[in-house]
């Protein structure tokens, strides 16, 4: 089931407001242990980021453990973006990135294509649970930027710690 931009949006601004997250960097982990996930990072293969499937009815996520944090951040905000817009793929059966295959979604060479749209929607939600755009209005209604100053805003996200 496809989810518009404006819904995923809204599903994960209502996540961090029910969890109190009001700040960046966004505690994606913290977020995922909320609800009840449990995490493990282990080394995968480079072109496996993550997976999430259901143990004895708790969601597991699953982070490679070499990729750079930033990623680790993000796979998991994309995995609990299946669990909060999919959970009818989810199952006892492992869930990887893309293609769908008798309740599986595995990652394969179009995984970044943005063709399959559950992977589209999946993406959306880190987007908007990372940088959520009430706290980058707020952000920048604080310190506003020119940008079309390329400098000001390498400055800006630096500062940020961004």
């Amino acid at each position: 089931m496809a989810h518009p931009r404006r819904l995923i949006e809204a599903r994960a601004q209502k996540l961090l407001a029910n969890r109190g997250f009001h700040e960046i960097p966004v505690p994606v982990d913290r977020i995922a242990r909320s609800l009840g996930a449990r995490l493990r990072y282990s080394p995968l293969d480079q072109e496996l980021s993550g997976f999430v499937f259901i143990n004895n009815g708790v969601p597991m996520i699953g982070v490679n453990s070499l990729h750079h944090p930033n990623r680790q951040r993000f796979t998991i905000a994309h995995e609990l973006g299946h669990l909060q817009l999919h959970p009818e793929f989810i199952t006892t059966t492992v869930h990887v990135d893309k293609q769908v295959t008798e309740s599986v979604l595995k990652r394969d060479t179009s995984s970044g294509s943005g063709t399959e749209r559950l992977e589209v929607d999946a993406n959306q939600f880190p987007a908007a649970l990372l940088m959520p755009g009430f706290i980058l209005d707020e952000l920048l209604e604080r310190s506003p930027i020119d940008i079309e100053d390329g400098s000001a805003m390498e400055a800006w996200v630096g500062f940020r710690g961004l």
